[in-house]
C-alpha cells in the first residue's frame, strides 16, 4: 500500500506595497489601508511597508532618515506627515492588518543620517574611495553636517542627539565645500565598522 500522501504545506504570500515613484502626496498609508481586505482575500499574507521614518524631506522616501522617532508626528523638515502619511493614518493601517491577520514588514536602514540640524568640527583622514581602508591626506579639521536636535520633537521618546562623534565618515566638507569620502577620527571615533560586520566593497 502506498504511503498516504501529505498535505502540501500553505504557502504565505509577501506584497511590496511600495515603489520608489510613489506620488509624494502623503497618502499612501490611506490607500494603502483601504486594500488590506483585498488583498487578504487574493492571497497576500504580509506586506513589506516602506521606511516610515521622517526624512530629509517631506519628498523623502525614508531611505535618507533625518529622525527614527518621528513617524509622522512631529513638525520637523518641512512637514508633519512623511512621503506616506501620519503617524495616525500609519496606526490605522496597522490595526487593520491585524484584524485581517495580515503581517506588515517595516523596512528602515538604521545606519542612515540625512539632513543634519547644524555642523560641528572634527578631524578626519581623506581615503581613496575605492579602498577606504586607504588613507590618502594628513589629519586636518573639517566641518561636517552631523549634529541633529530633532527641535520639532525634542525629547519625545527618546533624548539621543547626534554629535560628530556618533559617525564614522562623511562626504562633504563645509568648511572648504570639498566632497570626498572623510574618516572621522578622534578618540571618541568608532573607525569603520569591523571585517564581516559589513561587506568589504571598497574596503568598507
Amino acid at each position: 500500500m502506498a504511503d498516504e500522501q501529505k498535505p502540501t504545506p500553505e504557502n504565505t504570500a509577501m506584497l511590496q506595497g511600495f515603489e520608489w515613484y510613489v506620488p509624494a502626496d502623503q497618502k499612501h498609508w490611506i490607500r494603502l489601508e483601504k486594500q488590506v481586505s483585498q488583498l487578504k482575500a487574493w492571497g497576500v499574507d504580509n506586506i513589506w511597508i516602506p521606511p516610515a521614518c521622517k526624512a530629509s524631506s517631506s519628498q523623502g522616501n525614508g531611505y535618507d532618515i533625518y529622525d527614527l522617532y518621528d513617524l509622522g508626528e512631529f513638525d520637523q523638515k518641512g512637514s508633519v506627515a512623511t512621503k506616506w502619511g501620519t503617524k495616525d493614518e500609519l496606526m490605522k493601517l496597522c490595526d487593520t492588518a491585524r484584524n485581517n491577520a495580515v503581517g506588515l514588514y517595516f523596512d528602515a536602514v538604521l545606519n542612515h543620517k540625512f539632513a543634519a540640524d547644524r555642523k560641528e568640527k572634527c578631524q578626519a583622514v581623506e581615503v581613496d574611495p575605492e579602498d577606504r581602508n586607504e588613507e590618502v591626506s594628513d589629519q586636518y579639521e573639517i566641518e561636517a553636517w552631523v549634529g541633529f536636535d530633532f527641535p520639532g520633537r525634542g525629547d519625545k521618546y527618546s533624548a539621543m542627539k547626534y554629535h560628530w562623534y556618533h559617525f564614522s565618515g562623511v562626504d562633504y566638507n563645509a568648511k572648504n565645500d570639498k566632497t570626498a569620502i572623510y574618516k572621522i577620527v578622534g578618540d571618541k571615533s568608532q573607525g569603520w565598522a569591523e571585517d564581516g560586520d559589513v561587506d568589504s566593497e571598497k574596503g568598507n
